[in-house]
């Protein structure tokens, strides 16, 4: 359930900080599959991200075109399975940031972001079970 809220855009401002969404460009094979372009608005802050990987309940990963100050930035979120029916959320993301020496600032208001990501799919996953 955690890897299709993660792949559905139009829910994650139901769930998450992120304001409203719009699919950009499908997938290839049409959707939000790999290859899906995707644009989130939260205030005035706009990002644009591909999905770059999509295993259904075991990996989903995306990569930033545009939207923050940052770059080669990728996000790889890992779902393992737990025997009480639970869902082992693991989001890693990297990048390098395009002002040298601010890497810190944007890893901690990411860290920050990402926590809030996280407890989202899990609530609403519970709400929904």
């Amino acid at each position: 359930m955690v890897h299709a809220l993660l792949r559905d855009g139009a829910g994650w401002p139901k769930w998450s900080p992120l304001g409203s969404f719009a699919l950009e460009s499908q997938a290839p094979g049409g959707g939000e599959g790999v290859g899906a372009v995707r644009v989130f608005l939260t205030g005035r802050h706009v990002s644009r991200e591909r999905i770059v990987a999509g295993v259904p309940d075991r990996h989903f990963a995306y990569v930033l075109l545009s939207g923050l100050p940052l770059r080669d930035y990728r996000a790889d979120v890992r779902l393992t399975p737990c025997e009480d029916g639970g869902t082992e959320i693991h989001w890693r993301s990297v990048f390098r940031a395009k002002v040298p020496g601010a890497g810190w600032i944007h890893r901690r208001a990411l860290d920050r972001f990402v926590g809030d990501v996280v407890r989202g799919p899990a609530r609403h996953a519970a709400a929904a079970a």
